[in-house]
């Protein structure tokens, strides 16, 4: 699939306040390893990923270098720096460290484990089309807008997606926007919302419902029944 190079920056710098443990979600528990340990082992095994980058909160530099990026012998990992307090400021943070000769970029949350390869390399194909694209799933459920816990109205579903990572873009847009939304106090939620703030154009493509994001102890028990379908045998071992 490959033709240019591709980098991962993997913002992983979160407290992790919704887990309501003292242990950041990134560095809990998963069946036998931190959940970081997990993330970064999917996309160690992707053929065509050629570097990754990583951030986490200062204190834990060392630690990560030595129990999950070292012990896990995760080899594309090439750079740990300290994140910021939000998470612009720790992607950021990432960018900065990203080689000039490699012209793609995905992020990717340091908690969504499940990633399917074939998904991924689908986004990046449209990325290449139109310079952006990023991974979602339909929603579902009805989708209804509160005000102070009562019901304002019922939306359109059909409208909406619930939007994961890995997100593709070109470094070169990074690069770009990034310090603006800084200069900006612009602070999203994900890093698609910088490019459509400034009126860049991003495809989304389909998602897979398995490929969660940890945040919570609900969530970390629903990884435990994921977690076989993704990796291997010898992986689990």
């Amino acid at each position: 699939m490959k033709t240019e190079k591709i980098a991962a920056i993997v913002p992983a710098a979160g407290a992790g306040k919704r887990m309501g443990s003292e242990i950041p979600k990134q560095f809990m528990t998963l069946i036998d390893r931190p959940v970081l340990a997990w993330t970064l082992t999917a996309l160690q095994n992707i053929p065509w990923l050629d570097h990754i980058i990583l951030t986490v909160p200062a204190n834990d530099i060392q630690f990560t270098a030595n129990e999950i990026v070292g012990k896990y012998q995760l080899t594309k990992v090439k750079k740990i720096v300290a994140g910021g307090a939000e998470r612009i400021d720790s992607v950021y943070a990432g960018l900065q460290q990203l080689p000039a000769d490699i012209p793609w970029v995905l992020i990717h949350d340091g908690v969504r484990p499940f990633l399917r390869p074939e998904l991924l390399r689908t986004t990046f194909a449209k990325a290449q089309e139109i310079g952006a694209a990023i991974l979602g799933v339909p929603v579902r459920d009805t989708l209804k807008k509160n005000h102070q816990h009562l019901i304002y109205r019922t939306e359109d579903r059909d409208q909406y997606w619930l939007i994961q990572t890995p997100q593709f873009f070109r470094s070169s847009t990074l690069r770009e926007l990034y310090p603006r939304a800084l200069r900006e106090n612009f602070h999203p939620t994900d890093d698609a919302a910088i490019l459509e703030h400034y009126g860049q154009p991003v495809a989304i493509c389909d998602g897979d419902y398995y490929n969660i994001k940890i945040t919570t102890p609900d969530d970390l028990r629903i990884a435990e029944k994921i977690l076989p379908l993704y990796f291997s045998e010898k992986s689990l071992k």
